[in-house]
C-alpha cells in the first residue's frame, strides 16, 4: 500500500529550465524514481550536453532546447513534445530570470524579460499542453503541474529585483488560480518556493554559502536531494491529494526567520 508512495516509474515529466541548477536537481530525481524525463532550456548545447550526463547516470533523459520566453516558443516546446509523446504526466514550469537595478533605474526590458519568462510563459505553456496533460489523468492518478515560485514570492529580501518579487509572488497566486480550474480534469497545480540553493540564479548561495548558510534558521543552503525530494513528492502518489498549495523549501527563511529588532 506504501511501498510506491514515491514511485514515478510509467510517468513522464517535461521540465523548463531543466539543464542546470534546481531544473538539473528535478530531473535528476525524477529519473532515479523511475520517469521518462524530457529537460528544456533556451541554450541547445547545455540541454543536450546535461541529458547525457543524465541518462549516464541511469534512466531516459531526452533533450528538447526551445526559448519559452514567448509564447510562440512555449507553442514550439509543445510541438517538440508531442512528436515524441502522446500525453504528459507532469510539467515542471521552472525555467527562470531575475534583474536587479536601483528603482530610479529599473528598465523595462528588465522587467518585461524576468515577467514574460517568469509568469507569462508557464500559463501558457500549461494552457498549450492542457490536452496532454488530460490523457492519462485520472481521479486515482492525477496529472501534476509544479511551478518554481521563489520564496521571494513570500517575503521580501532586501535586493531591488522588483519584477522578479513580482513575478514570482503573482506565480504563487496563479499557481492557485489554475489549480482551482484544472482541478475539474484532475491536473493537480502546486507549486515550490526555493530559498537558497547554488545555482547561475542564486550565485550568492553559490559563491558564498557559509555567509548565505549563517542567515538561515537552519544554518545551512539547500542540498540537490532537499530540492528533489519536494518535486518527487508533489509529482507522485504522495501528492496527489494537494491542490493549489506552494511549499517553501528554504530552511526556514519564509517561516521561520526572527527579525532582528
Amino acid at each position: 500500500m506504501f511501498d510506491k508512495l514515491f514511485s514515478l516509474e510509467g510517468r513522464t515529466a517535461l521540465i523548463t529550465g531543466g539543464s542546470r541548477g534546481i531544473g538539473k536537481m528535478i530531473a535528476a530525481g525524477y529519473l532515479a524514481h523511475g520517469a521518462r524525463v524530457y529537460i528544456s532550456s533556451r541554450k541547445a548545447d547545455q540541454c543536450d550536453a546535461t541529458a547525457a550526463e543524465l541518462s549516464e547516470r541511469g534512466g531516459e533523459c531526452i533533450s528538447l532546447p526551445q526559448d519559452i520566453s514567448t509564447v510562440e516558443g512555449c507553442r514550439a516546446l509543445r510541438d517538440a513534445l508531442l512528436e515524441c509523446e502522446p500525453a504528459l504526466d507532469i510539467l515542471v514550469n521552472n525555467a527562470g530570470a531575475a534583474w536587479g537595478a536601483p528603482f530610479e533605474e529599473f528598465p523595462e526590458h528588465g522587467w518585461d524579460k524576468v515577467m514574460n519568462l517568469n509568469l507569462k510563459s508557464p500559463f501558457f505553456l500549461t494552457q498549450l499542453l492542457h490536452e496532454a496533460l488530460k490523457q492519462r489523468a485520472s481521479q486515482d492518478r492525477p496529472s501534476k503541474v509544479i511551478n518554481i515560485a521563489s520564496i521571494d514570492g513570500i517575503a521580501l529580501n532586501p535586493l531591488e529585483t522588483y519584477s522578479y518579487h513580482a513575478s514570482k509572488s503573482g506565480l504563487i497566486y496563479l499557481t492557485r488560480r489554475m489549480a482551482a480550474h484544472l482541478i475539474k480534469d484532475f491536473i493537480a497545480v502546486t507549486a515550490i518556493a526555493p530559498g537558497p540553493f547554488a545555482s547561475e540564479m542564486n550565485r550568492a548561495a553559490r559563491d558564498n554559502a557559509d555567509q548565505v548558510a549563517a542567515r538561515t534558521p537552519m544554518k545551512r543552503i539547500g542540498t540537490d536531494e532537499d530540492m528533489a525530494a519536494a518535486a518527487i513528492y508533489l509529482a507522485a502518489r504522495s501528492g496527489d491529494y494537494v491542490v493549489g498549495d506552494t511549499i517553501a523549501v528554504d530552511g526556514g527563511i519564509a517561516y521561520a526567520n526572527i527579525r532582528e529588532p
